[in-house]
Formats: structure tokens, sequence, C-alpha cells
């Protein structure tokens, strides 16, 4: 097939929706499909046989676009939309395939056209507003939630990433249409063919020594839990060191921060963004992969490389994470400093390296490339029954 792809993210960087929709892409090219990706003017492109990438004009004060809703995205989405009218017009497409806020779009132009719609459901828009606290206002959540009704019953097949994301839209459209994809597809090297010389100079580079390394990795915004992170450490031996593996320069200033008001700028170390390629190394450089997050339903990303990874995980009992996590492959805890630090010290221990043990195994088992090339083309067959 034919597919016009529209992904309101800047495309490639290395951030959640991103990642899912570079995966996204190579699996319906390995399938043979072509894809014309429609994406922000931000971002790498990545060389992909039967990929085309496509960019909307930017404004020149844009330069930059942050995780969740902002002002910057809407105005791009406004070109963004006429650019993917452009492609549309130019070409015969059998397929539009959206992401995000670009469903309302693929939901007008499947109407004006014989291309059947697939919306890529990567969270939904109205718990975005109230995750990075973009707006109270009761119009503007109204008027995305009718978006995202619009959109949900206009397309023929739906692509979620978690239980909590089915159980949402089956609630709002037929959930025969559905189909879960999690995002546990990565690129990372066999640990046992990995460079151990390079792991062990980035465990020198955080300091481990004879400490024991925590490790988090991604964005530093306020629903992953850092601040509750932070303060569980002040429950740990000084054994224990944090190391937080990405975020913003004014987010690593104001984590730092954080950690001198609470006497940890020892303890800590906070490196900013570092190139995807390189997080598989900085996990096994860990003792510890923590994932705090207190807000949200959707599954951090980042709990897939880390059950790859063979170092146990410690996360929030929560939803967020229990959709897909049991007490069986992680140690889960109450999302509060004190319960946090003691989960972290059973992974310390025997518990932790048998958890470690039976992640690597159920990941082994469940998470193949071939079950992900088998869901893909279950959500193609979907919208387009005769492909």
């Amino acid at each position: 097939m034919k597919i016009l792809m529209i992904a309101p993210e800047p495309f490639f960087e290395p951030r959640g929706t991103p990642f899912s929709e570079y995966y996204r892409i190579k699996a319906l090219c390995a399938m043979g499909h072509e894809v014309d990706l429609v994406t922000y003017p931000i971002g790498e492109d990545k060389d992909i046989a039967g990929l085309r990438i496509f960019r909307c004009f930017r404004p020149p004060w844009i330069k930059g676009i942050k995780t969740g809703p902002s002002a910057a995205k809407l105005a791009l989405d406004f070109f963004l939309f006429f650019k993917a009218w452009g492609r549309l017009i130019r070409g015969k497409y059998d397929l539009i395939h959206t992401h995000e806020e670009a469903n309302i779009m693929g939901a007008f132009l499947s109407s004006l056209s014989r291309a059947s719609h697939l919306y890529d459901m990567h969270s939904s828009l109205v718990q975005q507003m109230d995750n990075f606290k973009f707006t109270k206002s009761r119009m503007i959540v109204g008027f995305f939630k009718l978006i995202e009704k619009i959109s949900l019953r206009n397309a023929r097949s739906v692509i979620v990433i978690c239980k909590s994301l089915h159980e949402y839209a089956g609630k709002i459209t037929d959930p025969k249409k559905l189909t879960i994809i999690e995002n546990f597809i990565d690129e990372t090297t066999h640990v046992e063919n990995m460079d151990r010389e390079k792991i062990l100079r980035i465990r020198n580079e955080l300091g481990a020594g004879n400490h024991k390394i925590v490790m988090y990795t991604g964005t530093l915004e306020t629903y992953q839990g850092i601040p509750m992170l932070l303060e569980s450490m002040t429950h740990l031996p000084e054994e224990f060191r944090l190391a937080l593996i990405g975020g913003k320069p004014e987010q690593v200033e104001a984590t730092l921060a954080q950690a001198r008001d609470l006497g940890l700028e020892q303890r800590i170390v906070l490196t900013g963004r570092k190139p995807a390629e390189d997080i598989p190394y900085y996990l096994q450089a860990a003792d510890i992969l923590v994932s705090p997050r207190i807000l949200g339903t959707n599954i951090p990303l980042k709990i897939y490389s880390y059950l790859k990874s063979g170092i146990p995980v410690v996360a929030t009992d929560l939803y967020t994470h229990t959709q897909t996590l049991s007490s069986d492959i992680a140690i889960l805890t109450d999302p509060e400093p004190e319960p946090f630090a003691s989960g972290i010290l059973d992974a310390a221990g025997e518990k932790g390296r048998q958890i470690a043990r039976q992640a690597a195994a159920f990941c082994a088992a469940h998470y193949t490339y071939e079950r992900y090339l088998e869901l893909v083309k279950a959500s193609l067959e979907k919208a387009v029954p005769e492909n």
C-alpha cells in the first residue's frame, strides 16, 4: 500500500512518540509498503527504504518543541495540516495513518478521499492536558473530547499502546477496531554483545566506585515523580547514588536545586540528554532502574528497555505500570518516598536479582519482533481488509 502518515512531532528525536513512529515506519516498510511521512520541520532524518519525509513550514520564532501540548505545537499543526492536504492532492494513497492530535486531520482528509484512516493513539489528548497542566478551560477540554470522539469513530482501525487506552477508547468506539501494540520494540544490542569497557567508562563517569547506582532515564516532567524519587534517596544509605539520564537544561538545573535543598548534591549525577544509542549502555551501568511516575495511565516507554536489561526494576504500584508489570518481573511500591526507598533496598539484594532474571525471560517470550509485525499487520487488515 501507499501510506500517508501524519506525525505532529519532531521526527526524529529520542523520546516517546517519535520512537514509536520510527518503529511503526520500519515495520510498514519492511512489509513492502511505501510511507510518505508529513511531520514537523524539526528533527533528524531517518534513512529507511520506502520512506519519504515531507516537513511543514516552521515560523521563525519556533526553535524546538517541548513534550506535551503547547502553543508552538498548535501553530505547527496548522501548517502540518495544509502540508498533508497538499500531499493528499498530489498522491493516491490507500491509507492515512495519523499519530496523536493529527487524528482529526485524518478524519477530515479521509472524508475527502478514498483512503481509509488508521489512528495511532499514543495517549488521550484530554489526559495530556491534565498531565501537563495545559489548561483548565472547560471549553477547550470539551473541544478536545469532541475531537477525540470524532476521530475514534471515524477511523477504520485504531492502534492503542496499552490496556488503559484500550479501555478508554473501547467506551467511545467499536472495540473490534482496536489493536494493542505495546512499544516493546527497540534496536538494543544483546547484553552479551555489548562493549564491556564502555559500560565501565560510564560507571566511572557516574562516580560508581563502590556505590550502588540507582538510575532513572527519560524526561524530567512533573508527572514522572522525580521530586518523590529525590526524597526517597534521603531514606537510603550513603552507598546509594542517583543518576538521572535525560531532561532539558532548565529541568536539569531545577532538579539539581531540589537535590541541594535535600542535601543530596554529592549523591546525584544529572547528565542531561544522551544519544539514543548510548542509553542501553547507561542501563547496564546501573545497579537498579527506577520508574517513579505518579500521574497518568499510559505505560512509560522506558519500562520495556528496563525489563530487557537484566537489571532489577522498581516502579510505583499504579495502573500506569501495573497494566504491564507484575510483582514477578518488577518491585512495585506505593508512590511515597519511604516505600519507594524500601523497594530500592530490596532490589539491591537477592530479590532484585531474581526479579531481573524473571523479567528478562518474560521479554524473551513475549516481546519479539515477529510478534510486533503480526500486530502491525492486524491493524492494517482492519483498516484496509483486502490488504
